[in-house]
């Protein structure tokens, strides 16, 4: 079957779209002696593709991993001395990237896998997968506070709202989006002056953290890239 150069080398090499389409245009990426241009087609059974005149490696098994990541442990795979990588906390091989982001003062769900169809499908917008979230902040909350979330405040993407929001006890609530921009929860409090103790994710979509201690992980089931309603 036939698909486009960069969704085969995004899963036999396990690199990103963007990596991907950047091999491509760097003049890596041959398909049957000929020069390989972005959005060319090609089927891994039929057609030749080589790598730097090489030919690609044979297709990895995908898998998912559900972490529980601690707060500290960064969401990236670029190595730094001092910190550790959430890559650091599942098995080397084969080799994973995490899906989206939870900034290194949160704790919480995050997704790892090579499978990046499904990492494009989680983050895109329009599948709007819903993000649940335990925060405590330093200010009580009040009823006002709750309004405003629910209404949106203004960040510099756009109206940042809460899809739903409960209070669980003076200094916490739980919190749903879908928006998932940089830090956005943080920001929408620091907006009606609440700071943030802690931020902790507690399910993605359908997945949920459910009883996985923290800094642990375990093997799922492909997450399903259906809309949430």
């Amino acid at each position: 079957m036939k698909q486009r150069v960069q969704k085969i080398l995004a899963s036999t090499l396990q690199v990103s779209r963007r990596k991907a389409e950047e091999l491509v245009l760097n003049k890596r990426i041959h398909i049957n002696g000929q020069l390989a241009k972005p959005g060319d087609q090609a089927d891994e059974q039929k057609d030749e593709i080589l790598f730097d005149g090489k030919k690609l490696p044979s297709g990895v098994e995908k898998v998912y991993y559900l972490v529980n990541k601690p707060i500290g442990v960064v969401c990236t795979t670029r190595s730094f001395r001092s910190e550790k990588k959430i890559t650091d906390l599942v098995p080397d091989s084969p080799k994973v990237y995490p899906v989206g982001r939870l900034d290194k003062d949160s704790s919480g769900l995050i997704i790892l896998t090579n499978d990046g169809d499904l990492a494009n499908q989680m983050t895109h917008p329009r599948f709007e997968h819903k993000k649940i979230y335990q925060a405590t902040v330093q200010e009580k909350i009040t009823p006002a506070f709750i309004t405003s979330m629910r209404k949106g405040v203004h960040l510099e993407e756009g109206l940042a709202r809460a899809d739903k929001i409960k209070k669980l006890s003076e200094y916490q609530f739980e919190i749903t989006i879908h928006q998932g921009w940089n830090r956005q929860i943080r920001r929408m409090c620091g907006e009606l002056g609440y700071r943030v103790s802690s931020l902790h994710r507690i399910q993605v979509g359908d997945i949920k953290i459910g009883s996985l201690k923290e800094g642990e992980y375990k093997v799922i089931d492909p997450p399903s890239p259906t809309k949430q309603s």
